[in-house]
Parts: C-alpha cells; sequence; structure tokens
C-alpha cells in the first residue's frame, strides 16, 4: 500500500513562524518515482519550474562577452568564466533588441529606460513626477497566471536601495531606473533590500500581532525561528525515509546558518532618530556579505516554493557602486564611459566578473538541490543580462544576456543561439510559455524565438 502523498504546502509551525519544507520524494506519488526516466535514470526530473531574472547595470565589455562561434561549440568568454561548472546548461543569447530602451525622440535618459523596458518592453513616459506610465513586466505576467501556487506569487529582491520618486536620470522619474518589476503601467514593484526584513517574510505566518511577539519573543530569549517549530518538525521527520531526512536537515541547517548571519551584520544598539533601526542589516556591512545573504534566501525561497518568479537586481541602473573586492575600487557608471581607456575598460571587465561570480554561487546552490534525477537548476530558466549593451555608446542592441537551467527539460541549454534584430520580449514570452504562462503579446513582442 502506498503512503499518503506529503502536499508540497505542508508548513511547520510555532508562535509566528510557518517554516516551509523543502522539496521531498514523499510529496511525489510513489507510481512517479518508480516510473524511471528516459535513458535509464532511476527517477523522472520531478519539481515545479522557477524562473529569476538576475540584472546587473550599466553594461559590459562586449568583447569579453560575446562567444565567436554560434552553436555547442562555443568557447567560454572571460566573464563567461566562472560559469564553467555549468557550461552543459548555459544558453548564451545574442543579437535581441531592447528598443523601448532607446531614445525613440525622447533624448537622453539611457539608463532609466534600459531598466524599465527590459522586462516591459515598453517605452517609459518620460517625467519626473508621479504620472509615470509603463506596463506589465514578464515576471508579474507570470506571477498573475502562476502566482496563486505559492505563497509569494512572486518576490522581488535587490542589494541596492533606490528612490522611487523625483528625477534620477534626464528628466524619468527614479522609479523607472530602480524598479524591475512593474504589476501595472504605473505600478513599479519596489524590491525589499533589507536581508532581515526578507527573512522575515519568508519565516512568518502571515499574523502581523503575533509575528512581533515572536519576533520579541526570539530576540529576547536568542532563540532561532526552528526554536518555535522544533516539536512540530520532530514529530514530521520520524515519518519520513532516510533520503527525506537528510534533506530535512540540510535546509532547516541552512535556515539556521542565515539566521547567524543575520545576528552578525544586525545594529544592536539604540540609535538616534533617522539612523538604522536596531534589528536591521547595518549599511557597513560589505556589499558581498549582503549579495550572499540575499542570493542565499532567494535559494531558501525555490527550495521550499514560496515562490516560483523572482527578480533581482545586482545594483541599480547608473549606479556607481564600487568594488575594491574586485579590484575594482572604482565608481561603476562612471567607469562603464570609458571612452576606450584601457584602464577603464580592464576596471570594467572585472566588475563583471565579479557579478557573474556572485551569480555562479547562486547556480552552484541550486544547482546542488537534488529533485528527482535532476536539481531546481534543472527545473528552472534563469536570466541574466542589463538592458544596456555597451555602458560606453548606451546602446541596446545586442543585449548581453544569458539563461542558466534546462527548465524541466524544455531547454537543451549548452549552446549560443543568435537572434539577429528580433525584441527581446519574443525571448521572454517563449520562456513565459515554458513557465505555464502563456500570453499573445508581451509590450513590443512580435512573436516568439525557436528557443530549444
Amino acid at each position: 500500500m502506498n503512503s499518503p502523498v506529503i502536499s508540497r504546502r505542508t508548513m511547520l509551525r510555532g508562535l509566528g513562524t510557518a517554516v516551509a519544507l523543502p522539496f521531498l520524494e514523499s510529496m511525489v506519488p510513489s507510481r512517479l518515482l518508480s516510473a524511471g526516466a528516459p535513458g535509464g535514470a532511476t527517477a523522472p526530473l520531478i519539481g515545479p519550474r522557477r524562473t529569476a531574472w538576475f540584472y546587473v547595470p550599466n553594461g559590459v565589455v562586449i568583447p569579453n562577452w560575446t562567444p565567436e562561434t554560434v552553436g555547442t561549440d562555443f568557447a567560454l568568454t572571460p566573464t563567461f568564466q566562472p560559469l564553467a561548472p555549468f557550461r552543459d546548461k548555459l544558453t548564451v543569447v545574442s543579437g535581441l533588441v531592447c528598443d523601448k530602451a532607446n531614445q525613440n525622440g525622447d533624448g537622453p535618459g539611457d539608463h532609466a529606460r534600459a531598466m524599465s523596458a527590459y522586462l516591459t518592453g515598453v517605452q517609459p513616459r518620460k517625467t519626473p513626477g508621479a504620472n509615470i506610465k509603463l506596463g506589465i513586466s514578464a515576471d508579474q505576467a507570470i506571477a498573475a497566471k502562476i502566482g496563486h501556487l505559492t505563497k509569494f506569487p512572486s518576490l522581488e529582491l535587490g542589494i541596492e536601495e533606490g528612490k522611487q520618486v523625483g528625477s534620477c536620470d534626464s528628466g524619468y522619474s527614479c522609479a523607472y531606473s530602480h524598479s524591475l518589476a512593474w504589476r501595472g503601467e504605473a505600478t513599479p514593484v519596489v524590491k525589499d533590500c533589507n536581508p532581515q526584513s526578507v527573512f522575515d517574510r519568508l519565516f512568518t505566518n502571515n499574523d502581523p500581532t503575533e509575528s512581533v511577539e515572536a519576533r520579541a519573543r526570539r530576540e529576547n530569549d536568542r532563540k532561532s525561528v526552528l526554536d518555535f517549530v522544533l516539536a512540530d518538525a520532530n514529530a514530521f521527520s520520524r515519518n519520513l525515509g532516510s533520503t527525506d531526512r537528510q534533506k530535512m536537515d540540510e535546509y532547516l541547517t541552512s535556515v539556521r546558518e542565515i539566521e547567524v548571519r543575520l545576528k552578525s551584520t544586525q545594529v544592536e544598539a539604540a540609535v538616534p532618530e533617522g539612523a538604522e533601526r536596531p534589528g536591521a542589516v547595518s549599511k557597513a556591512t560589505p556589499y558581498p556579505d549582503r549579495a550572499k545573504l540575499m542570493l542565499d534566501m532567494s535559494v531558501l525561497a525555490f527550495q521550499a516554493d514560496l515562490t516560483r518568479v523572482l527578480t533581482f537586481p545586482f545594483a541599480d541602473e547608473a549606479s556607481d557602486q564600487t568594488y575594491p573586492w574586485a579590484d575594482a575600487n572604482v565608481r561603476h557608471h562612471t567607469t562603464s564611459h570609458h571612452m576606450n581607456d584601457p584602464e577603464k575598460i580592464a576596471f570594467l571587465a572585472k566588475i563583471n566578473v565579479f557579478h557573474m561570480e556572485l551569480f555562479a554561487y547562486f547556480l552552484q546552490k541550486i544547482d546542488a538541490i537534488k529533485e528527482g534525477n535532476g536539481s531546481i537548476l534543472d527545473n528552472s530558466i534563469i536570466s541574466y543580462g542589463c538592458g544596456n549593451s555597451d555602458g560606453n555608446r548606451h546602446n541596446h542592441d545586442n543585449i548581453p544576456l544569458i539563461l542558466l537551467g534546462k527548465g524541466g527539460g524544455t531547454v537543451a541549454g549548452g549552446q549560443h543561439v543568435r537572434f539577429d534584430g528580433q525584441p527581446l520580449n519574443n525571448l521572454w514570452l517563449s520562456l513565459m510559455d515554458r513557465m505555464g504562462a502563456k500570453y499573445e503579446r508581451l509590450g513590443d513582442s512580435t512573436g516568439r524565438v525557436a528557443l530549444t
């Protein structure tokens, strides 16, 4: 007799706390686990499909990015070296155009247009005021179709907090250059850049009063969220097989490890009004540490199926973040206007590689989490790119873009494909199909690319 299948929506619960479960074999009917898979695999590729958009600002060093060869026999370029372990799951996409980031009669403002048009394919209305106008972004279009399946229809995370009001780029509202996700033509989705805030959202039970009480009690008693669900977790684990118990242990260990890291970065003492609040992650925390905290929580969100749609800019457009950790202690945006200066190009190349290393850190984590005979990465389509191509020229053709993962077997990987002159949104439509969110059009799309 088959054991009952555990619902993916099962939670470990305690005061103010709700810890979702990772993917377990017990969540899959035994007939599927025993069915096998093509090629003699002992278990099929089972698990939900996820998608994420990682964004880098200010363009890239194109000669260090684009492989010379199209097809499967391409060499990894200097910027792609951190992706060597994932070569067979890498799809380099060249030749796409983000036309609505071009001037099209609106004058300067390429950074604002680059970020706002990247996922929408819509020309932003040039205004510094409240009358902003754009369109729905690809991530939010997917969330509108499948978001009901998870606790969070989508997650909008980031590292660099930006303004949402005022003028930030040649008469464009700051909302355009600081928002990648748009729920509607006048509704940017503000990204969460506070690691503690994200952790609290992921592991609370949606009861604000109880959650505040639980947080206060945890901090007073120096307890973990896991202490609140310990009895539930122990009772639950007793009914699991050895493989699932190991997965549970690994997952709960990851949750606790993030809590410890968060604690080490928090502002402890009372602070003057207007300064950082106690409990917040200190703004003095180095960028790489903040980035890895946010990336690790993105991993947990996918692992526990809290969301299947995520956006994550590594910085906002026109960001002048410096990167001493990459041996590039220079201002990013300023350096991107290199005017063919070899020294500035070298610094920009280092920044490009540094961001790619952070991306590879995320990929390694999700590729290590197994689902059936694959991994979360195998079940995902993860995009990484920029709405500017060459930051020195502010051009928006041949957009730098890569996809990682196999989309549950719908993307081959290990290839460089070129779609010269097609709108970027043609790719997003093809990706959206694979996520179970079919639309006829999105922004300036004219069809779909033949992505295999």
